[in-house]
């Protein structure tokens, strides 16, 4: 590894905020990776007549297979209390929160908001139509994560790929992308999310209306990175050492990949924590005014509008989802702070 990057590395691990923030962070991506072991309205594992079975990532199981009478998908909290009722060495071994963020479970057969409940495990409540407030935050947060780290690459390869070649190569390249990307910065981005949405098919599959919303987020945000990276590539163009590199003979892609990009990385990487915080706001503002993810996709923003909607008979929907994305803006946010100032040249550059 470079010097360099082990200066700057060590630096990173020395503010402890950040570092901390950052390994709090790791550990919330784990665990939302493994959340069906935790929030999951399947069971974990099922013992019956002699034989274990594991439904949280298996093939569906009707209520059939463990001696019930229906057909359908088991509903492994009933038969839990049927086995411990029977006490006949059965038994099923439940996540800590055995509630799907799809499911609506009413405690008194009306779909309503409910107050936390430990009795009942709803440890943050329900919401309007009785679903666990807990599970909806736990893989709205899953989301929320995943398709900022995405929309954070795609962004990243576009505004690098373009702008790099805009900075290296120049002329009328150059000079017709900054035309293209003036006119495109000028299209209103939340007219053409409501546009795109207005006109997609409903039969579209949640995964295909969450792909479309990342593209036509993606399609509005690249701009920006490229005129970071136009002018940092024209900065490392005029340096001795590219000058250096095309006497010897390197070719444009050695130039570009072994020379001008790993100079400038080192500055992007400390913009990619403040591009993910840009990309969760976003999306839980689309949420919350109803052009984000299609429902009934687990989000922050969504609970925000139906806490904002219920503040008085059902606060505690606000302030879980409230209290959610500030601890999630703000861990991304010290982390940002703290690779920003640890990649700071200026800490490491002596000017003779």
């Amino acid at each position: 590894m470079n010097p360099q990057t082990q200066k700057k590395l060590k630096r990173f691990r020395e503010i402890k905020l950040g570092y901390y923030s950052f390994l709090l962070l790791c550990f919330l991506l784990v665990t939302s990776a493994l959340g069906e072991l935790l929030i999951n309205n399947r069971a974990l594992v099922v013992s019956y007549d002699g034989s274990l079975y594991f439904p949280t990532y298996a093939a569906f199981h009707p209520g059939t297979d463990f001696g019930l009478e229906y057909t359908y998908q088991t509903n492994y909290r009933e038969l839990q209390k049927k086995f411990e009722a029977e006490d006949n060495g059965n038994w099923v071994l439940m996540p800590l929160v055995p509630y799907s963020p799809y499911e609506n479970h009413s405690t008194d057969g009306i779909f309503r908001p409910s107050a936390p409940s430990v009795e009942h495990k709803h440890y943050f409540g329900t919401d309007t139509t009785s679903r666990d407030i807990l599970a909806r935050l736990f893989y709205g947060t899953r989301i929320a994560l995943l398709f900022s780290l995405v929309f954070m690459a795609s962004v990243y390869l576009i505004g690098i790929t373009i702008g790099c070649a805009m900075g290296y190569f120049g002329g009328t390249f150059d000079l017709i992308f900054q035309r293209f990307i003036e006119i495109w910065s000028n299209i209103p981005f939340l007219y053409m999310v409501i546009i795109v949405f207005s006109i997609v098919p409903g039969t579209f599959s949640i995964t295909a209306r969450i792909t479309i919303l990342l593209v036509v987020m993606v399609l509005f945000s690249w701009t920006s990175m490229t005129y970071f990276m136009r002018t940092e590539t024209y900065k490392q163009k005029a340096r001795d050492y590219t000058a250096a590199a095309r006497i010897i003979g390197a070719g444009h892609t050695r130039i570009i990949f072994k020379h001008i990009l790993p100079n400038v990385l080192a500055t992007l990487v400390t913009f990619m924590p403040f591009t993910v915080v840009g990309a969760i706001a976003a999306i839980t503002a689309l949420d919350f005014l109803g052009f984000g993810l299609p429902p009934p996709t687990p989000s922050l923003g969504e609970l925000l509008k139906q806490g904002t909607a219920n503040l008085r008979i059902a606060p505690w929907i606000v302030v879980s989802a409230f209290g959610t994305l500030v601890v999630l803006l703000t861990l991304v946010t010290f982390i940002g702070e703290a690779i920003r100032e640890s990649f700071d040249p200026k800490k490491f550059t002596v000017y003779r």
